[in-house]
């Protein structure tokens, strides 16, 4: 940490202040994650989407991938499993995940992979 600008002490310039509650509590802790997750979405060469600011493309003559992100839920799927999980060895260097593998349920959807896509039956 480092101190704020506007509260900077000049005589004790390496000081830094003691937080009174955690920085994931903070209400702009939700904003700095995806900020920081979309800067390092974005350096490995996926686009933003244009419709919807949580979904993150990646489309090369061989590859094509998305990465999903829902609060601090993230789903990545595409069509190079290597590629796939280059990201997510990147992410794992950046910030604390973990992998849960195949994806069964989504946000209350069922998700049935198959060989043509994912099938999101309406049961539920």
């Amino acid at each position: 940490m480092v101190q704020p600008p506007t509260f900077k002490d000049d005589t004790t310039p390496h000081h830094v202040f003691r937080l009174n509650k955690a920085i994931y509590g903070l209400k702009q802790a939700p904003w700095a994650w995806y900020s920081a997750l979309k800067g390092d979405i974005l350096e490995f060469g996926f686009m933003n989407s244009k419709v919807d600011s949580s979904l993150f493309i990646y489309n090369t003559k061989y590859v094509t991938c998305y990465f999903l992100v829902y609060v601090d839920d993230l789903v990545i799927t595409g069509n190079d499993h290597i590629f796939i999980s280059s990201i997510i060895v990147q992410l794992g260097n950046q910030f604390s995940l973990k992998d849960i593998g195949q994806l069964h349920f989504f946000l209350g959807m069922k998700v049935i992979p198959t060989t043509t896509g994912l099938f999101l039956p309406q049961h539920k």
